[in-house]
């Protein structure tokens, strides 16, 4: 992939763009991609995988004729399922080979539904109903696991799938240790077909289908908007897809010998798109790193040595994995096959960013993307200048304004430069609303454009650059609090490996800013300490924090971004926890999410107080989180 165009500036964008995408004879589905790679580059390696993260373990390999081929057996032993297009096939898997085949597969023979495995058993279930799943795919009884024991408790609530397909890890292993985990757990339960055996008695030549797929048609549903409330699912067309593959790979240039590692999961579009699509528009290896990716504890510990073995040229994370990657020792290790690395997911302090940079002596790019936008929208150019801080320049064929909106979320205008607005995106990349019409209210403004809740500001040389999320905003009476610019602050106290900022209820100001703090191991520091810190390095004086609580972990989510409600519930709980205690020092709080309010405190009186519900409700009348109190009878 030599022959692409070098981005330095936006003036080259402009430039690709002047070739509409129209013209750019695009394949017309994620399936034909492929087929493509796999004509043009018979001998390229396409997939890889690692199965506990050791640097000298064997690798198992496929080039793209034979990826091709596993992908379409898996689309025929689906379609003689049952699958048809607009039907879903449902995945609840590590990161493995199988699940490649199921999302290439499944997107050929109809809809592939991805399924975070962390989820509970209640919320699994939901996310097929949603998706209208007709079959599923997750893996067999294995040690250490517990997927299979999800699905078993959920099988008669799904009466709707035709059949459950297991993916069996033991077949990955060597063979004795294969056929003893076989022995020991005995046959697959009933009615659970094998995975391995069913894509092996299709052909892998043709689809049986004889489907001719469509831009249009829908390719897969992910998740969105977190881990509580109802289902969210983002639909992406087979076009939204493979112009994502194309418009990224504009900006990595992956090309037949590079080497994409995967840490990130499958079930997320950066796991799938990135480090999958992408690499195969291009011609690069996909290297999957793990069945749990950046979770595996072994793959970080050689995550060094790993880059060195499999001459890796990029990875993708979020802050976090970099943050934890800065306490395993590089130095001795040849890290000249590494062109960069890029960072999304979430705002990267800059402070990180340098501190990275001068350990390794790698590039690391800060890019921004989203479920509903299939994945990225802006990058900073690897040919030319960087930006810490900032997300970079838009990539070809996304469209990105920062448009100023009124307090109910209208359209007014559109942001000055270095004006503070809210990031909307439209183009090819972006989807055309969410599956559950309900979810689809207020989603758009003026006209087309897709309002990401994220804000942001364009500097006069077209560079992105976040501010904040609106609901991550710390408002204290009426005055707007970017939480990044404290984190930025306590980022550069030595012993501060993580930082979250968000509000705390306060009767007067509404909202106080607070900051928790995740310390390096072996790191000593006090929250005295860190609060002088924090004033010292923050200019703004409404925004030095209140309180700095230290916590053994931040809480992330699966894909291992900051998870800010965990915080923000647990602020509210400190502060009712302290307003209620000179009542009853046993009165104990939670705060829940609700779906009509957000969140909501529940006060438990302990036995014998129920006369303090009146005082209780009075003490708390204040605060803007409402509360229910529970009194024992």
């Amino acid at each position: 992939m030599n022959d692409l165009p070098v981005i330095r500036t936006r003036r080259d964008i402009e430039q690709i763009e002047q070739t509409p995408l129209a013209e750019r004879d695009l394949p017309a589905s994620t399936y034909e991609l492929i087929q493509r790679t796999a004509q043009l580059h018979p001998q390229a390696p396409a997939l890889s995988f690692l199965l506990q993260g050791q640097p000298g373990e064997p690798v198992y390999r496929l080039t793209y004729p034979q990826l091709l081929g596993k992908i379409t057996q898996t689309a025929n032993a689906f379609h003689r399922l049952g699958l048809r297009p607009g039907k879903a096939v449902s995945f609840l898997l590590p990161n493995l080979p199988q699940t490649h085949f199921t999302i290439w597969g499944g997107e050929a023979a109809g809809i592939v539904n991805a399924i975070n495995p962390l989820l509970d058993a209640e919320h699994i279930a939901e996310l097929i109903h949603a998706s209208d799943s007709e079959l599923l795919v997750t893996l067999a009884p294995f040690p250490g696991t517990d997927l299979w024991a999800k699905v078993d408790a959920l099988r008669d609530q799904l009466p709707e799938l035709k059949a459950i397909i297991c993916v069996d890890m033991a077949n990955l292993l060597p063979d004795a240790q294969r056929d003893a985990i076989k022995a020991q757990r005995g046959p697959l339960p009933d009615g659970v077909l094998d995975f391995d055996e069913l894509i092996a008695a299709c052909p892998a030549d043709h689809l049986e289908s004889g489907r001719r797929i469509q831009a249009d048609d829908i390719a897969s549903y992910f998740h969105t908007g977190g881990t509580t409330g109802t289902p969210k699912l983002a639909p992406h067309s087979h076009g939204n897809e493979v112009a994502m593959a194309y418009s990224m790979n504009l900006v990595t240039r992956f090309g037949p010998g590079d080497v994409t590692l995967c840490g990130l999961p499958l079930f997320h579009v950066n796991g799938v798109i990135v480090t999958g699509l992408t690499a195969f528009i291009g011609g690069a290896e996909v290297l999957l790193a793990t069945p749990q990716g950046y979770r595996n504890t072994t793959l970080i510990s050689h995550f060094w040595s790993i880059i060195e073995r499999h001459k890796v040229s990029f990875f993708s994370g979020v802050p976090t994995i970099y943050a934890g990657l800065l306490q395993i020792p590089s130095e001795g290790h040849d890290l000249s096959s590494l062109k960069y690395a890029l960072c999304g997911a979430a705002p990267m302090p800059v402070e990180l960013i340098r501190q990275f940079e001068v350990k390794t002596g790698l590039t690391l790019l800060e890019g921004y993307g989203l479920t509903e936008g299939t994945c990225g929208s802006c990058a900073n150019p690897p040919a030319g200048e960087r930006r810490p801080g900032s997300i970079g320049l838009p990539m070809p064929y996304c469209q990105v304004s920062i448009k100023v909106l009124d307090d109910q979320g209208n359209y007014l205008r559109e942001a000055q430069p270095n004006e503070i607005g809210n990031l909307c995106i439209r183009g090819a990349t972006v989807f055309k609303g969410y599956l559950q019409a309900s979810k689809n209210q207020g989603i758009w403004v003026d006209g087309d454009w897709f309002n990401t809740g994220d804000l942001g500001r364009v500097d006069a040389d077209g560079y992105i650059w976040l501010t904040g999320r609106s609901k991550d905003l710390i408002i204290r009476g009426g005055h707007n609090i970017d939480p990044q610019m404290i984190e930025e602050a306590l980022h550069k106290h030595p012993a501060v490996a993580l930082a979250a900022a968000v509000g705390k209820p306060d009767e007067k100001a509404g909202e106080l800013p607070v900051v928790y703090i995740q310390l390096k191991p072996g790191s000593q520091a006090s929250e005295a300490e860190l609060l002088s810190h924090a004033a010292a390095h923050i200019h703004e004086r409404a925004a030095v924090p209140k309180d700095a609580w230290l916590i053994d972990a931040i809480p992330l989510t699966a894909v291992g971004k900051t998870f800010k409600p965990a915080l923000r519930f647990d602020a509210i709980r400190r502060v009712y926890q302290a307003a209620l205690h000179e009542l009853d020092g046993d009165i104990r709080v939670e705060v829940l999410s609700d779906d009509q309010q957000g969140q909501l405190a529940h006060v438990h009186l302990p036995p014998g107080s129920a006369h303090l519900e009146k005082t209780v409700h009075e003490r708390l009348a204040g605060f803007a989180v409402g509360c229910v109190v529970h009194a024992p009878h």
